[in-house]
């Protein structure tokens, strides 16, 4: 599509019946431009607003991942350690002879799981391309995996309990598998902080970095800015949306599993905060070290072979993996550049930063994706900011 505004992209897709409304932001060096269009929710509702909330989905993996990297930098682990001092559940893990193996056909793990592993989502645990293979189901069933339903996932504690009944699709550090890797850093986080994670984030994350909107529920003050979560209804684009959580729903109180695959609400004002201090290797916006500068280029640099990222079954635009994020691996349209981090998140979401051009850009809309492939105003969005 051919736009001259980032207003005008927003409102063409609201339209069309893509989503309600959306909250847009692109900054290049010290140019920003935010806009926010449409509505918190379906005809009637307030408009959106610049500080509107919004779930983060999947886009809170890089913030959590920087916390574990935070752990690092105060020597309370490494990452070549061995998480199972923290996480005992994992001392003794097995592994499904083959992915397509039943559940009760298994080998014992060749080696630890380490912290490595789980940053880079090679741990074992997980989703491949294929959903069918036998040790997938009980990540759904037992585990709650999927799209984030805060209110329906187990205590910690708990659920590393289920965990650890569940075998290994891979042996530790052979394949790259999606989202589980990350809740278990979350509870590892918690562990080795001896903090909960929601704490542990808010002191180490949010408070330096001013993420004062940042958080795993809504307070009762903030539910008039929280948006509405949709997916499309039966009849596509232009058909009604379907509600999935209204603003007093899942997130408007605490989580018993704060997750860090996808727990976290916030606004496009904070996760650009976040994204400043990548920029700047680690830094907030007084000069004080929030992350070390080593520690963001490991966050932001690609950590899978060519044949992990072939096997992936995700990524077909030319993208490796980082610490909890996507990395680009390949120039490809519209960047032109390589290193762009970040991710996409199954509500709706999208956040990177771009360390070549120094640019951020975030875009928070309520409606959900329908699949692993970026909806067409992402790309939109994407273009865009490449312009910007």
């Amino acid at each position: 599509m051919t736009t001259t505004t980032l207003h005008e992209l927003l409102d063409t897709h609201i339209a069309r019946g893509s989503m309600p409304g959306a909250v847009a932001l692109v900054a290049r060096g010290e140019r920003v431009e935010v806009v926010s269009a449409g509505t918190a929710g379906l005809a009637g509702s307030a408009p959106m607003r610049r500080n509107s909330l919004f779930r983060l989905a999947s886009i809170t993996k890089p913030i959590v991942a920087a916390a574990a990297m935070t752990l690092v930098d105060d020597g309370l682990i490494a990452p070549a350690d061995p998480v199972a001092a923290w996480l005992p559940e994992l001392a003794s893990p097995l592994v499904v002879r083959t992915p397509k193996s039943p559940v009760d056909d298994v080998v014992s793990a060749v080696r630890p799981i380490t912290l490595l592993d789980l940053l880079t989502f090679r741990a074992g645990y997980g989703f491949p391309s294929d959903f069918s293979l036998p040790a997938i189901a009980p990540l759904f069933a037992e585990l709650k995996q999927g799209p984030p339903q805060p209110q329906a996932v187990p205590a910690p504690d708990a659920w590393m309990a289920a965990l650890s009944r569940i075998p290994l699709l891979h042996q530790p550090g052979d394949g790259w598998l999606y989202e589980t890797c990350a809740d278990i850093l979350g509870v590892l986080i918690a562990r080795v902080a001896d903090r909960p994670l929601p704490a542990y984030l808010s002191e180490r994350i949010f408070e330096p970095l001013g993420m004062k909107d940042t958080g795993f529920w809504v307070e009762p003050a903030a539910l008039d800015r929280f948006t509405g979560y949709y997916r499309a209804g039966a009849g596509g684009h232009g058909g009604e949306p379907e509600l999935v959580d209204a603003p007093d729903g899942q997130w408007s109180s605490p989580p018993l599993f704060p997750s860090g695959a996808g727990g976290l609400v916030s606004t496009v004002d904070d996760w650009y905060a976040f994204g400043r201090m990548l920029l700047t290797e680690g830094l907030n916006d007084a000069g004080e070290r929030v992350l070390a500068g080593e520690s963001v280029r490991q966050m932001i640099t690609d950590h899978l072979t060519p044949e992990q990222r072939a096997a992936s079954g995700l990524f077909t635009e030319g993208q490796g993996w980082g610490f909890g994020g996507a990395v680009d691996v390949e120039i490809a349209a519209p960047w032109n550049v390589l290193g762009r981090y970040g991710w996409v998140g199954g509500t709706g979401t999208t956040a990177h930063v771009i360390p070549a051009t120094g640019t951020v850009a975030v875009l928070l809309t309520q409606m959900e994706m329908g699949g692993p492939a970026a909806p067409e105003v992402m790309r939109d969005f994407w273009t865009y900011a490449a312009g910007f």
